[in-house]
């Protein structure tokens, strides 16, 4: 069973910058895939962005060039930088670790960007 811890979401002001992060544990050897994904008031969820156990990550183009996502395999933490943050980013950020062929998902957790 894995859980997942979620801290850093809050407010904002455009420009600003937050980082999120995300610890798993539980029954865990490797996590292949971590990643962080959102749903603005009123649209569907979406990729934000994700990282393998190798290290390569992915990127919604909407925030390539101001997000960074990194892990530390030591402590099943991922995290997500934001810099450069736009009102359109706010949104609730959900934690996801795939694990031996199943999704988890953090409870989510707010990030506001507004003057």
């Amino acid at each position: 069973q894995v859980q997942l811890v979620e801290s850093g979401g809050g407010l904002v002001q455009p420009g600003g910058s937050l980082r999120l992060s995300c610890a798993a544990s539980g029954t865990i050897f490797t996590i292949n895939v971590m990643g962080w994904y959102r749903r603005a008031p009123g649209k569907e969820r979406e990729l934000v962005a994700t990282v393998t156990n190798g290290g390569s990550t992915n990127y919604a183009d909407s925030v390539k060039g101001r997000f960074t996502i990194s892990r530390d395999n030591a402590k099943n933490t991922v995290y997500l930088q934001m810099n450069g943050l736009k009102p359109e980013d706010t949104a609730v950020y959900y934690c996801n670790v795939y694990y031996r062929l199943v999704s988890w998902w953090g409870q989510g957790t707010q990030v506001t960007v507004s003057s």
